[in-house]
């Protein structure tokens, strides 16, 4: 209870203690003053539950993300055994205060985190001199974190840089499993020798993984909003170099940083975070756990809990027509009736949905050309159905002119499905900027469709 209404509080009780054997002269005296003390607490209620609302003030903006998994098949799963995780991860815009998510969500056990750092990546595993900040939970040093659920970290004061690695260093006291994880993370991380390190400048490391275990989200205060990238690998950014941020939402978050222009005028404080997950689907959940949940099934988790999201792009379903029978294909029917009612859950909650196109897959392991036909018609019903906010034409950008269904050679990676480093770069350079101005989502539509025309 506040100060001030705890002490009117305890003047009314002394007061009211008092009236049981008053002499009778003092009882009108005793009587007014309880009435103004009562008076006076019932007055200060009111101002104690407006300034409990100081977090409505409050704007907070994820500036990195990933989608979490699990729990991964017993033969897979990672376990720590009293040791520290130091996880390094790039920022999209900067700020002066940070936060961040942890996850439990595919957890069935209670996962207790012991003591957790954020602090600016140095090198390797170090983190930055005068940069170690302390993190806290509900004002608590520890947390332990129900099965299923996540947490946000209280936020501190840290200079976080736009374009940037941050070491965020989570404790595990005892013996955890990661049963919630981000397989794919295509970044190098640390796990240390047994021992509380998470306030060493630099990690005494046991050794290396290139996974996300239990941390989803990085949070910076911003009054400007974030592009949620929600699709699979190719948006996770499979098979792009290791430790090098060459997924295309990476090269779409440098171009906002980059690049100014007055007409447009586009806000260089758009985050971007990156919910794409290796091997996930549109309407189904794949045999395998660490593919994640059917994009229907984590669009509440992975985009509208992500702090500031006013815009979503969507590219995802080439999983589902190339697991499904060669012979019989999902029909693009079924594909456009899930995208449907993403872009009806997006609007509900005011967020601009663009829609890109899926990129060529001939040549790789699940192609067959009835297949072909069934991606043909879905990108043709993306670009022409009007009901996305805007269309990127990733197809475009990247199909050999020669074979349509075949990636341009330099653009792919070798397994026919998945870019390039030079594939991702160009996809990431293909958005058209256009598409995030500060404007409602009825009018974002034509500017899409006008830089898709001009390409």
């Amino acid at each position: 209870m506040h100060v001030i209404s705890q002490a009117l509080f305890d003047l009314a009780r002394r007061t009211m203690a008092g009236w049981r054997s008053p002499a009778p002269a003092t009882r009108p005296r005793r009587a007014m003053l309880f009435a103004g003390a009562a008076l006076a607490f019932a007055l200060a209620l009111p101002g104690q539950h407006v300034e409990a609302q100081n977090w409505s003030s409050e704007r907070w903006t994820g500036t990195w993300g990933t989608g979490p998994a699990g729990p991964p098949l017993p033969a897979t799963v990672q376990t720590f055994t009293d040791q520290t995780l130091r996880l390094i991860v790039h920022t999209s815009i900067g700020g002066n205060r940070v936060r961040i998510r942890v996850s439990n969500e595919f957890g069935s056990t209670p996962l207790r985190i012991g003591a957790a750092h954020i602090g600016v990546r140095g090198m390797g595993s170090e983190v930055a001199a005068g940069t170690d900040r302390v993190l806290t939970f509900s004002g608590n040093p520890s947390i332990t974190i129900p099965a299923g659920a996540p947490v946000l970290s209280d936020p501190v004061e840290l200079n976080v840089p736009a374009l940037g690695d941050l070491a965020i260093s989570l404790y595990l006291p005892g013996t955890v499993q990661a049963t919630t994880i981000h397989s794919v993370g295509l970044q190098t991380n640390y796990v240390s020798l047994p021992g509380d390190f998470t306030a060493a400048a630099t990690l005494p490391v046991q050794r290396t993984i290139t996974s996300w275990p239990f941390l989803t989200e990085v949070d910076v205060d911003s009054t400007g909003p974030a592009i949620v990238t929600m699709g699979d690998s190719i948006t996770d950014g499979t098979r792009s170099t290791v430790d090098t941020n060459n997924r295309w939402p990476d090269w779409l978050a440098r171009r906002l940083q980059t690049v100014r222009d007055p007409v447009l005028g586009l806000n260089a404080r758009l985050g971007v975070v990156n919910r794409g997950i290796n091997g996930n689907r549109l309407l189904s959940d794949s045999p395998n756990p660490l593919s994640g949940r059917s994009a229907l099934e984590r669009f509440d988790r992975d985009v509208l809990a992500t702090a500031g999201v006013r815009y979503l792009t969507l590219m995802i379903g080439i999983n589902d027509i190339g697991n499904s029978p060669n012979e019989n294909p999902i029909s693009p029917a079924e594909l456009i009736a899930g995208y449907r009612q993403v872009i009806a859950r997006a609007h509900a909650k005011g967020i601009a949905i663009f829609g890109a196109t899926l990129t060529p897959f001939e040549g790789a392991g699940y192609y067959s050309p009835q297949k072909e036909v069934v991606r043909q018609a879905v990108n043709a019903w993306i670009r022409s159905s009007d009901e996305f906010d805007g269309v990127i034409d990733f197809d475009l950008v990247t199909r050999d002119p020669a074979r349509p269904s075949r990636f341009l050679p330099a653009f792919d990676s070798g397994d026919h499905l998945h870019p390039s480093d030079l594939g991702y770069q160009a996809m990431g350079n293909a958005v058209p900027l256009s598409l995030f101005r500060s404007l409602g989502a009825a009018a974002v539509a034509p500017a899409a469709k006008q830089a898709v025309q001009q390409k």
